[in-house]
């Protein structure tokens, strides 16, 4: 079905407002890291699991069977659904008064959110041409910057004036109004009778399965969209902690300077949260954009670019965090992580571009499942409870500040292996290309 210009656009932005609210709500607890860690008395291995096992195990285990869903179901409706059920157990996690409860609290974030990302993909693909498919994937991984900036932004503020359970209860409400928007005026393909997907078309897991083992390519992407996300969820988890355990002083120095000029009334944790917030923001989304119309571009010529663009960003990577994470003035590290905050973005739009075009229209949202599911396991799951535990190991010789310094750099080099998998995905991309 042919939708005009103006719906493509106001059904982007709708799944653009809920992308960002799955970010939003995933990432607040990153800033609010070490309130919690101070109110709950808990160990950085345990923030690793909060932020990152406790989330990502049901997130990936329960994205599959719920794409599965996708493929033959109203996908508005269950994106709509999804969206509610993880932004009231957000609301929840600012009732929990034990490591328990609040693990317990964000594994129901992840199981709402498990809906989102499969089923958006396979309706985006659905809107628009696969000319266009990269700078849409694009426009729609905006919110992981956008989601990123509010979360750091509005969590560190909040949790300065009010404490860090309020943030949570604040950030919760939006998405149960964005759910029954979504639900009432987004448009289903499937729902036109000329263009209806019979249940039939669409293959059984087994199938749809043998189909992606097959494909070389989209093998090689889901394993450097796995390392990329080893890294980068797993820095994000801490870079909040990293700030406030090396750079505190320099951080409330410059919160008294806010307060003399602007009257701003800024704590380390307030400050914090709103320069991460416009540095993930302002320079995380430059990269997606960017990211999703080189590509674009490029690709006409040569589809290659479609694993060739994130490759490049990722050697570039490891360098760009050395210097972040040596920077002795905070001002100087916070410049210095506008580079890799920018390069970590540019992969998305290409990545999940690709991956649709290299299946089955009925298999797109099992594609995009299964990409998800070992990168959330191995990226989201295990990256922050690594960076944690190596920072309690390092801590013991070198201190708490120093060892989540070392944690950080040493898991930097994971980025090497991402963009050698894109250079091999590079190498067959063309001939695995089928839509």
């Amino acid at each position: 079905m042919d939708y005009t210009r103006t719906y493509r656009r106001y059904s982007l932005t709708v799944l653009f407002l809920i992308y960002t609210l799955n970010f939003l709500d995933r990432q607040i607890v990153n800033i609010l890291a070490e309130p919690i860690k101070r109110d709950l008395h808990l160990a950085d291995w345990q923030l690793g699991s909060l932020t990152g096992l406790a989330f990502a195990t049901f997130y990936a285990t329960l994205a599959l069977p719920i794409a599965r869903l996708a493929e033959r179901h109203d996908r508005v409706k269950i994106i709509a659904v999804c969206t509610m059920i993880w932004s009231l157990f957000t609301g929840l996690c600012g009732l929990a008064n034990s490591f328990l409860h609040l693990f317990l609290a964000r594994i129901g974030v992840g199981v709402g959110e498990a809906g989102c990302t499969p089923a958006s993909h396979s309706l985006i693909s659905d809107y628009v041409p696969r000319e266009k498919r990269a700078s849409a994937m694009a426009t729609f991984s905006l919110g992981i910057p956008a989601g990123s900036l509010i979360g750091m932004t509005i969590g560190g503020l909040i949790a300065d004036s009010f404490g860090w359970r309020a943030a949570f209860l604040v950030v919760g409400l939006p998405g149960v109004i964005l759910g029954l928007v979504a639900m009432f005026t987004l448009p289903e393909p499937r729902r036109s009778s000329a263009s209806k997907v019979p249940t039939a078309s669409s293959p059984s897991l087994r199938t749809a399965l043998s189909e992606l083992r097959r494909n070389r390519t989209y093998i090689w992407l889901t394993a450097a969209m796995s390392a990329m996300a080893f890294v980068t969820y797993g820095h994000f988890a801490f870079l909040g902690s990293f700030f406030l355990r090396n750079h505190n002083n320099g951080l409330v120095h410059f919160g008294e300077l806010l307060d003399k000029a602007l009257g701003l009334s800024l704590g380390p944790v307030g400050f914090m949260g709103t320069a991460l917030g416009l540095i993930f923001g302002i320079f995380g989304a430059a990269g997606t954009w960017l990211g999703g119309a080189l590509t674009d571009r490029a690709a006409g010529d040569d589809a290659r670019a479609y694993a060739t663009v994130p490759a490049i960003a990722a050697f570039l990577l490891p360098l760009s965090m050395f210097a972040t994470y040596l920077a002795s003035g905070v001002l100087v590290a916070l410049v210095l992580l506008s580079v890799p905050i920018l390069l970590q973005a540019i992969y998305y739009g290409p990545l999940f571009a690709s991956v649709q075009s290299l299946v089955q229209p009925n298999n797109r949202a099992t594609a995009a499942a299964i990409l998800l599911f070992f990168a959330n396991l191995i990226g989201l799951g295990l990256g922050p409870l690594a960076v944690g535990l190596l920072s309690d190991l390092f801590a013991t010789h070198i201190g708490s500040a120093s060892g989540l310094r070392w944690s950080l750099i040493v898991t930097s080099f994971v980025y090497v292996l991402a963009a050698g998998a894109f250079l091999m995905a590079r190498r067959t991309i063309r001939e695995d290309m089928v839509s």
